[in-house]
């Protein structure tokens, strides 16, 4: 045994001394991306796991309400057996009574089916965006916010600073974004412009309000011309500063603030068709 450890100790010498100081330096630089990638990746994780763990209490919250009414409901029906004598309009009430309460049994359970169709069907859509642009893309932030499905991008990968004239560097972001909804031609987009709450003005442009409303339909006119966008999925709106992210006070927080935010507007049968699809690619995989 102690012959082999040695062997191997040799061998390890002998291999490290082989490896340039060059080489090292970039094994380590790798490792080094690969770990902060890593890193990044458990961070969404938590995120993930955290959003999942509320969806859940919700549904149990339900479940509970559900059980409690069909407790109730089996205790009326049980009562009504134990009654001898009814008049005519007094079975006729309870009768009347009892389906009410199997109605609203039923429509419980038919809100139950909803909440967690709709958690399935958010969950397939953000995993079909994020397979488009990628799982972690430094430039792209996908997300959900109040069941509602967004990609966020950062202002200072757009446009310079109080200008609402799209950078020549913005469009191989602006690229990825076509490529989300031109996947998606039924959905329609709402380009959500974000600014800061430091006031602006000059010549051209009146307020934040103005600024916000010309970044977005700045990015509207690039997907449209440049990407091949269909015009027909895209809304643009300005908000202003009124729907920060985080408090304005320090240069760093408003530069969070100061974004564009993508809003993907699915309808219905499109939610539903969307779980259909991931069903099969999962059965596949």
């Amino acid at each position: 045994m102690k012959k082999v450890i040695l062997l191997l100790t040799v061998l390890s010498l002998s291999l490290s001394s082989c490896v340039s100081k060059k080489k090292f330096s970039l094994l380590e630089s790798k490792q080094k991306d690969t770990q902060d990638l890593l890193n990044t990746a458990t961070v969404k994780l938590n995120v993930c796991l955290t959003e999942a763990q509320a969806l859940e209490e919700q549904r149990k919250d339900l479940i509970n309400q559900l059980d409690y009414l069909k407790k109730n409901n089996s205790d009326l029906i049980n009562s009504s057996k134990e009654l001898t004598v009814l008049t005519t309009k007094g079975a006729t009430n309870l009768e009347k009574s009892l389906e009410s309460l199997k109605e609203k049994d039923l429509k419980i359970n038919r809100l139950q089916d909803a909440l967690t169709k709709k958690d399935s069907v958010t969950l397939a859509l953000v995993t079909s965006l994020k397979k488009e642009v990628g799982l972690n893309d430094p430039d792209i932030n996908i997300n959900v916010e109040k069941g509602v499905v967004f990609i966020s991008i950062a202002d200072n990968l757009l446009f310079k600073s109080g200008s609402f004239e799209v950078s020549s560097g913005a469009k191989n972001v602006l690229a990825k974004v076509a490529k989300v909804i031109n996947s998606k031609p039924d959905f329609e987009c709402m380009i959500e412009g974000h600014t800061d709450n430091v006031p602006f003005k000059n010549n051209i442009l009146l307020d934040n309000w103005d600024l916000s409303v010309k970044r977005s339909t700045a990015i509207v006119r690039v997907l449209q011309n440049d990407l091949g966008v269909d015009p027909k999925q895209l809304i643009p709106a300005g908000r202003s500063s009124y729907v920060p992210l985080v408090e304005n006070d320090s240069p760093s927080n408003r530069s969070k603030n100061r974004r564009t935010k993508i809003i993907i507007l699915p309808k219905i049968d499109q939610f539903y068709e969307m779980i259909e699809k991931e069903m099969k690619n999962m059965s596949k995989e």
